[in-house]
């Protein structure tokens, strides 16, 4: 079936409702607005070449100007001082605000407390207050003795701390230990209600997705910002891992898009960031101004999404010291 060029224009003038009509209307990315605000997520690097690419990527990524650069913490605290150290190097050297990680998992309250005590100290003033998995070996979470039970009292802990920002995290496909939607959303109000200024969710692969969420999200009576994690695909096995671990769906149409591409990874890179900038395009079309970028360490994917949605680097920006 083919369309002739009246019927395109019927089209056009049909679904004619601004954004929701990109895909018929200008060329997707044909003068977006750059009116996007973005964050970058890393992991502390565990080798001296792996601190190097770290810092490469951050380098790349910081004249787009971020609302913030945050940075993991391994289960149990596994890497508690490569994290302060690299959030104490954001802090320092670069001009964009640091968001450290903190989990509730094997560790006591003033354990807990003491680490963000220091994050404080090194001028950090963003904390992402995570529950945090299961440590190694272990099949279900269980509060520590004497730890923080959940994200939500350690959202009310930082508060009683300092005057932190505090993201938390949102699960669109509900947490794997939520037992519906609703318990999911409630669990959601709770962290919001202890302190937390907004949410950032779990990865997804299509928009339709958030949309769906959000809308419950706010049926729920919860107003706060909810931004939508981003995981442009490195590797679509590693994806698929994490997917599994975390109640992701990964469509089929993905899946096929990927196959043949293992030993491609030029064509591979160049598919996951049409897939992840079309998603992007659909959710800003659909009023979303803030995106938080799941990078791998890797800049180079998420630089090309969020040039596509028309932010531009600025050397001017981002300042990351020599």
């Amino acid at each position: 079936m083919t369309f002739s060029v009246n019927q395109l224009e019927e089209a056009r003038r049909v679904h004619a409702d601004g954004e929701s009509a990109v895909a018929l209307g200008a060329p997707l990315y044909a003068d977006v607005g750059g009116d996007v605000d973005v964050s970058f997520e890393f992991s502390p690097p565990k080798s001296d070449k792996a601190e190097e690419n770290l810092w490469q990527s951050i380098e790349t990524l910081c004249p787009l100007n971020p609302r913030f650069l945050s940075v993991t913490y391994g289960a149990g605290g596994s890497t508690r001082d490569r994290t302060h150290a690299t959030v104490a190097r954001i802090a320092r050297d670069t001009d964009v605000p640091a968001a450290a990680h903190l989990t509730c998992v094997e560790a006591t309250r003033e354990e807990i407390d003491a680490v963000a005590q220091e994050y404080w100290a090194a001028g950090v003033r963003h904390i992402v207050a995570l529950r945090g998995d299961p440590p190694a070996g272990a099949a279900d979470y269980a509060p520590h003795p004497g730890g923080y039970e959940n994200a939500a009292a350690l959202v009310a802990g930082l508060r009683r701390l300092h005057p932190f920002e505090i993201s938390v995290a949102a699960y669109p496909e509900m947490h794997p230990n939520s037992s519906d939607l609703a318990a999911d959303l409630d669990n959601l109000k709770r962290k919001l209600d202890a302190g937390a200024n907004r949410a950032i969710t779990q990865f997804f692969f299509e928009a339709e997705t958030f949309f769906r969420y959000r809308d419950a999200a706010a049926a729920a009576g919860i107003t706060a910002e909810i931004v939508p994690g981003i995981m442009p695909i490195g590797s679509f096995a590693g994806v698929q891992r994490m997917a599994a671990m975390c109640n992701t769906d990964v469509p089929g149409w993905l899946a096929r898009l990927f196959e043949g591409l293992d030993d491609l990874p030029a064509a591979r890179q160049l598919v996951a960031a049409t897939v992840a900038a079309e998603m992007c395009r659909k959710l800003y079309a659909g009023g979303v101004k803030q995106l938080h970028f799941y990078t791998m360490n890797k800049a180079e994917l998420s630089f090309a999404i969020c040039h596509l949605l028309g932010a531009r680097a600025r050397p001017s920006q981002g300042r990351v010291a020599a």
